[in-house]
């Protein structure tokens, strides 16, 4: 018999870690992971990883003979920066490997006559302000507004949006036997902060940027000016925002995408942050204006109130816990080790 599974792509990742820390804690089924890397010794065991690609068909084929998979946490994906500078590699892991998994999950669906549930990250990088302008008159953006990507990475998760949607909703509707649709819900996140990862040259990287900076003495010019705004989120937030819209039941559920977020700083408000903890910190502002251009498309803030209203949803840090309570103490702790 096959072992019933909770399925983790992208599980050494920054959201990654954070989340299977925290499923391993609370989890109602055993976890299997998945990632090009192995996890991070901190996650102890108690469960299976695989280190392997999502875009190896007979990888997905062997687990399916191998685990019955009755959630999925998609979590695998070429991050925005990176994904600027090899666009088709992005499409191909973001998208094809999405629509791989989201196929997975579909047959895994009608095999066992009852939805499988497929959680979906996506990110702040789906929306595109057109002008500075734009930008301070819609200061909280809602799911429907404004998803006009500028970023192939922005531009893949809205697609996959609408895959997972159009998979959830309107699967084979023209089919004489109605089929059994997968149970999709994804979260866009703002900015994510993590103290227990280092940052990976993701476009708010800025913010952890300034703080590793700071903690290690060494001088920090920030990419982006200092009346750059856009929300944020602490990463055990993240983790908490994805097992609660997992454990939501299914009729409270009004949409299938859902804006998450927790504060909204600018660059120039980080800094001051951050000074607050190391008043001898260098930092000063040498925007990259390619980059910049980027951050400048995104919100101001997010409207989460869909996701309060349905879910619950209620950030646990605030911008003072985040800093104070997590990033400060525990990226201290990270180089006085």
């Amino acid at each position: 018999m096959r072992k019933k599974v909770t399925l983790v792509t992208g599980a050494a990742g920054e959201v990654g870690t954070s989340l299977v820390q925290r499923l391993l804690e609370n989890s109602p089924r055993p976890l299997l992971t998945l990632d090009l890397t192995p996890l991070p010794n901190a996650l102890g065991e108690g469960h299976a990883h695989i280190v392997g690609d999502i875009l190896d068909a007979s990888l997905l084929s062997r687990l399916v003979a191998e685990y019955e998979i009755e959630a999925i946490f998609h979590l695998a994906a070429l991050l925005s920066t990176k994904a600027e500078f090899t666009p088709e590699t992005a499409h191909r892991v973001n998208v094809e490997g999405t629509l791989a998994l989201l196929h997975l999950a579909s047959e895994q669906s009608t095999w066992r006559g009852k939805p499988v549930q497929f959680i979906f990250p996506s990110s702040i990088a789906v929306y595109g302000l057109p002008t500075p302008e734009a930008k301070n008159r819609y200061s909280r953006v809602r799911e429907w507004e404004w998803n006009n990507p500028t970023t192939m990475y922005g531009c893949n998760k809205l697609y996959c949006e609408l895959l997972g949607r159009y998979l959830s909703r309107h699967y084979k509707q023209l089919s004489a036997e109605e089929p059994i649709m997968i149970d999709f819900r994804s979260v866009r996140f703002p900015g994510l902060i993590s103290a227990i990862t280092m940052p990976s040259s993701g476009t708010s990287d800025y913010a952890p940027d300034m703080i590793h900076a700071a903690t290690k003495g060494e001088p920090y010019h920030c990419f982006v000016g200092p009346d750059v705004r856009i929300p944020f989120m602490a990463m055990p937030d993240a983790a908490h925002a994805l097992v609660q819209l997992a454990a939501a039941p299914a009729e409270s559920l009004t949409q299938p995408v859902y804006n998450v977020t927790s504060f909204s700083l600018s660059a120039a408000e980080i800094r001051e942050r951050v000074l607050k903890a190391f008043p001898g910190a260098e930092i000063d502002f040498e925007p990259n204006l390619k980059r910049q251009a980027i951050v400048d498309t995104w919100p101001a803030d997010l409207d989460d109130t869909a996701a309060a209203k349905d879910w619950k949803w209620q950030p646990k840090y605030d911008q003072v816990r985040a800093f104070d309570e997590y990033l400060v103490p525990n990226i201290k702790k990270r180089y006085s080790q």
